[in-house]
């Protein structure tokens, strides 16, 4: 029996075929960022996450590079979350809500 929503993921000639992922889909939610200190599955180091933010991937990288530079830390973006080292709630959300988003300090 074959599957009939099979797609290609390998050729011989240009070897792994890669999905394309659209970056034009701006995440639909409430209005609201929420910025939360997280620590669980970080061996006790703590992150805070930046949520809700409606940009695409590409913005959302510039933004999580702008904001990792004003705290001075790392960080990365994974899933539409921008995740930063350290508890830097306050700083992120001054410069978020300069920006103009409505900002929430959730969690912790």
């Amino acid at each position: 029996m074959k599957n009939k929503s099979s797609s290609l993921v390998y050729s011989t000639e240009t070897g792994r075929i890669k999905e394309e992922k659209s970056n034009t889909a701006i995440p639909i939610g409430d209005g609201i960022v929420r910025i939360k200190r997280e620590t669980a599955g970080r061996n006790g180091k703590g992150v805070t996450t930046i949520s809700g933010i409606p940009l695409i991937e590409s913005e959302l990288k510039e933004l999580a590079k702008i904001l990792k530079v004003m705290c001075g830390v790392g960080g990365s973006v994974k899933d539409g979350v921008i995740e930063i080292q350290g508890d830097q709630r306050d700083k992120i959300k001054s410069e978020l809500e300069k920006r103009g988003y409505q900002v929430k300090l959730a969690g912790g």
